[in-house]
């Protein structure tokens, strides 16, 4: 991976695998971060009384829909990397600037991040400006 140190961006070109296996490290963040919601969502909601309604059952049902599809999406990434040439460049100059979560443009950049996720359950009244 071809990263400046001093400013933690990318070079004008780098691998393709190595800019798509980030991604799929990405797409299993948000579907961590979507599962972890569902046990969230039962104790607030009542757990018996919000499996018996229609309408929250789909709601519930689409949760484990995205999960699985950001993950087979993830897995498409990951598969099919493996059959391109590592020395097929590209330039995400712009398609990082295009991506307005600091933290998810660093790790898409290549900058080396401590942990997998973003923490779920931050402390009461904690929130982030965007």
């Amino acid at each position: 991976m071809t990263v400046n140190a001093m400013t933690e961006q990318p070079l004008p070109a780098e691998a393709l695998p190595e800019i798509l296996m980030r991604i799929v490290s990405e797409l299993h963040d948000v579907a961590y971060l979507i599962e972890r919601i569902e046990p969230q969502l039962l104790d607030v909601g009542g757990g018996a009384e919000l499996l018996n309604s229609p309408e929250s059952m789909k709601v519930m049902q689409g949760i484990d829909l995205a999960v699985q599809k950001t993950r087979g999406l993830a897995e498409f990434i990951d598969t099919i990397t493996g059959e391109i040439p590592q020395d097929w460049a590209v330039d995400v100059a712009t398609a990082l600037s295009l991506v307005k979560l600091s933290e998810m443009q660093r790790a898409l950049g290549g900058a080396r991040r401590h942990g997998n996720v973003q923490p779920l359950a931050k402390a009461a009244g904690d929130f982030d400006f965007f």
